[in-house]
């Protein structure tokens, strides 16, 4: 008996080789960008990211506290990038108020929080 053929998942989904990192990148770079114009958040962290990181490479710390408190930062950025594709996403089903569109976007704060005290963290135990 032969297996049925698979669906796509999505009409978007197909590109294979070096056509589909170039995609990956493209469509990156204009995620970057979205965040960049339209979330006051992440173009906070990002200056923030902008002191944090050369001073991290400035400061006398051994290699590893260097690399743990750039990847925290970066950490940040990363969960504040998720965090307001959640809220796009969110926004995009409806703008009504909902007990579970309040849970999410709140879990996605939460999860930033949790990035900037993991900085917080980490940089004084490496630096103290």
């Amino acid at each position: 008996m032969k297996p049925e053929p698979v669906a796509e998942e999505s009409p978007f989904k197909g590109q294979t080789g070096l056509r589909r990192i170039w995609n990956a990148f493209s469509y990156s770079l204009s995620g970057l960008r979205a965040a960049s114009l339209n979330e006051d958040a992440f173009r906070q962290e990002c200056l923030l990211a902008a002191v944090l990181i050369p001073l991290a490479l400035l400061l006398p710390v051994p290699g590893v506290g260097r690399a743990l408190m750039i990847g925290s930062m970066l950490l940040v950025l990363i969960v504040e990038l998720i965090n307001s594709a959640i809220e796009a996403a969110i926004d995009r089903i409806s703008l009504d108020r909902h007990r579970l569109s309040k849970r999410a976007k709140d879990i996605g704060s939460a999860a930033v929080l949790i990035a900037l005290i993991n900085v917080l963290t980490t940089w004084t135990l490496v630096l103290f």
